[in-house]
């Protein structure tokens, strides 16, 4: 696996971080895609030196541009094996802004850059910031709604006089003299009253619960009483006999059966 990412990785254009299209390398041994180089010396046109992006070594005059076809070849076949630290993008997921053709599904997206990137266009953007690393956060499609519209800079900053997100440059003008924090601040905050709100829910439930068994286990009490003081009543009623409390003259007969109607 890691042979398969690094054998990829040697044919991505250092211009573009993609895989070289139109391959062709320049006297110095760097490979770029013919439309990238292009682009970069037509910039160069009025000095009449011609670089290297990478190693900045100088020509002069402007080399011609030859397509190296094994290269191409190389690439084409890598085009067809799909690495396994990326996957393809599917519905709901957040798309490669980088990836051309098939598209990748993003890991990371870049708040300074405003752009989502695969594993492996992602790696290239942390190589090519390593000196001055930009702020990333997990893939997400709403990169816009993180970016202030009207100065087109990062929301870092919170007002609680408004209580919305801000950037540095809003704190000068419409939200001058306002209570602002830091937006990772007011994160914190958040989250810290969150659990506190969590834990005092939590608490009350598991008062509920106790309060809830106590009464299930009053019933149940309650119950068994109900069913043993019935129990009593029945054994008393078929324990009694009323042969065994009277005799069998017809006086006592008698008087049974009018102690039983209340008439004589």
């Amino acid at each position: 696996m890691a042979e398969a990412r690094f054998s990829q990785d040697e044919f991505m254009c250092p211009v573009c971080l993609d895989l070289l299209k139109d391959p062709v390398t320049i006297q110095c041994g760097h490979s770029y895609c013919k439309s990238c180089i292009t682009d970069h010396w037509n910039q160069e046109d009025q000095k009449r030196v011609y670089s290297c992006p990478q190693c900045r070594q100088t020509f002069s005059p402007r080399p011609a541009l030859a397509k190296n076809t094994m290269l191409a070849e190389v690439v084409e076949k890598l085009k067809k094996t799909k690495l396994p630290a990326d996957c393809d993008a599917g519905a709901g997921d957040v798309q490669c802004d980088v990836c051309t053709g098939r598209k990748y599904k993003a890991v990371k997206s870049c708040l300074m850059c405003q752009e989502s990137y695969c594993q492996t266009h992602f790696d290239h953007h942390e190589e090519f910031h390593s000196r001055k690393p930009h702020k990333v956060t997990e893939a997400t499609g709403r990169l816009q709604e993180m970016i202030c519209q009207k100065h087109d800079k990062l929301l870092e900053v919170f007002c609680r006089t408004d209580q919305k997100c801000i950037c540095v440059l809003c704190t000068m003008d419409e939200h001058k003299n306002h209570n602002t924090v830091s937006a990772a601040a007011q994160r914190t905050e958040k989250q810290h009253q969150l659990k506190e709100t969590q834990k005092t829910f939590q608490q009350k439930i598991q008062q509920r619960e106790k309060d809830l068994q106590q009464l299930r286990e009053a019933v149940k009490s309650h119950k068994v009483s109900l069913e043993k003081k019935k129990s009593f009543i029945i054994s008393g009623l078929l324990s009694f006999s009323p042969t065994e409390a009277h005799c069998d003259c017809d006086v006592c007969l008698t008087a049974l059966c009018t102690d039983s109607s209340g008439r004589q």
